[in-house]
């Protein structure tokens, strides 16, 4: 009985709170992309999935892709492998190309890199096949550790890879007149770029908790949340994204007009209302007086006298406000 009791007074309510607020986070994310799901939703990354603008990325391992389809769905954006290291080409790359203009996605494209391979051979290798495309959205330089690779799974030193990375960002931006992004994760994150390249957009990976749980960084301009989303178009699973900011901002950048990753703007900066001030009023202003010229006696807020002045705490108490979760 008394199992009984507890089961239905404190476990059960428990159980049905966690289970509303999780409806009504997959509710919220649903209103904006109805026609996208996830196959495996974490609760920690429901932030992301409240973001209005919204994206993919994709490679090879997609498939061939209905690129209409992902437009209908409501995809703003998607980024697009192209190159890996100093040899490889991802097979897909042409086709989803051409194929995601044709659809009016904005897409951009990604270099993975290798760090056994020299960084002038990897940026002579992506500047042969990343298009210099103007309406391209600015390129994707991939930086995580390779040590899923049996010839290439070796760490090298903070120093080399930070000297390897700022060389195939200005190759990337010299090919392409637009500031790269940087993808990373939590790992290279942590043991390379904590505190490097503070004014270039970040694109992080952060798929079961908020990327300031995962991060020492202030800022992001990109958030990878799941690895197993769902989108009309494609087979199977594919990265979802999120998009920091507004539809003015992103339209901005898309122009040049915003730098995401530095905050700054290139002209045209929305205006911000200002709210002008009362005037002050004399300090001096005359006593206010009733109707037989007796001085008026004004109390603090809350002070209510009773009938010989003092206060009433029934009728004076303050009340206590409660703050939002």
């Amino acid at each position: 009985m008394q199992v009984r009791t507890t089961l239905t007074t404190t476990i059960l309510p428990r159980i049905l709170a966690i289970l509303g607020l999780t409806l009504a986070c997959a509710g919220s994310a649903l209103a904006l992309y109805p026609k996208k799901g996830d196959a495996d939703p974490h609760h920690g990354v429901r932030d992301a999935r409240r973001k209005a603008i919204q994206g993919i990325d994709v490679s090879r391992w997609q498939g061939e892709i209905d690129w209409q389809s992902v437009k209908d769905a409501g995809t703003r954006f998607a980024f697009i492998k192209a190159t890996e290291g100093g040899d490889h080409l991802d097979p897909s790359f042409r086709r989803n190309w051409s194929e995601a203009k044709k659809a009016g996605v904005a897409r951009g494209a990604y270099h993975f890199v290798w760090w056994c391979r020299p960084a002038k051979d990897q940026v002579r290798w992506f500047k042969r096949h990343i298009p210099r495309d103007p309406d391209a959205l600015p390129p994707v330089l991939d930086v995580e550790w390779n040590g899923h690779s049996e010839k290439c799974g070796k760490k090298i030193s903070r120093e080399k890879a930070l000297a390897k990375i700022r060389e195939m960002l200005h190759g990337l931006q010299a090919h392409t007149g637009k500031k790269p992004i940087i993808y990373t994760d939590i790992t290279f994150h942590e043991d390379v770029l904590e505190g490097e390249f503070n004014d270039y957009p970040y694109w992080l990976r952060s798929t079961a908790a908020p990327l300031r749980h995962r991060y020492n960084r202030e800022q992001w301009e990109f958030w990878q949340f799941t690895t197993t989303g769902r989108v009309p178009g494609i087979t199977g699973d594919v990265d979802r994204n999120a998009f920091f900011g507004s539809e003015h901002e992103f339209a901005a950048w898309r122009q040049g007009r915003f730098d995401i990753g530095a905050r700054k703007w290139h002209g045209d900066e929305p205006k911000v209302a200002v709210t002008r001030k009362p005037p002050a009023r004399p300090s001096q202003a005359p006593a206010a007086k009733a109707a037989d010229n007796v001085p008026i006696r004004l109390l603090p807020p809350g002070r209510v006298p009773g009938r010989h002045g003092a206060r009433d705490p029934r009728v004076t108490g303050s009340i206590a406000s409660s703050e939002a979760d």
